[in-house]
């Protein structure tokens, strides 16, 4: 892998940790969320700009996509 896809993966193992300890559910059940929402597809593919936001904006942005692509 290169640096740049270490630093992505780095970030989405973040958020699903983040996302998981909000909901208080586990990092599996929050990475499958995040996976079948298209999320972490999503934080990967905007990881520029998003990562650069404070934690709480990051946590606040992954609610609102899940909430908006949730079936």
């Amino acid at each position: 892998m290169s640096n740049h896809e270490d630093n992505i993966a780095y970030f989405l193992a973040f958020c699903i940790e983040m996302y998981s300890r909000d909901l208080h559910i586990s990092g599996k059940e929050s990475s499958a969320l995040l996976a079948n929402v298209g999320a972490l597809d999503y934080l990967a593919k905007h990881f520029e700009a998003i990562h650069t936001q404070s934690p709480q904006e990051i946590l606040d942005n992954i609610k609102q996509f899940v909430n908006t692509h949730r079936s």
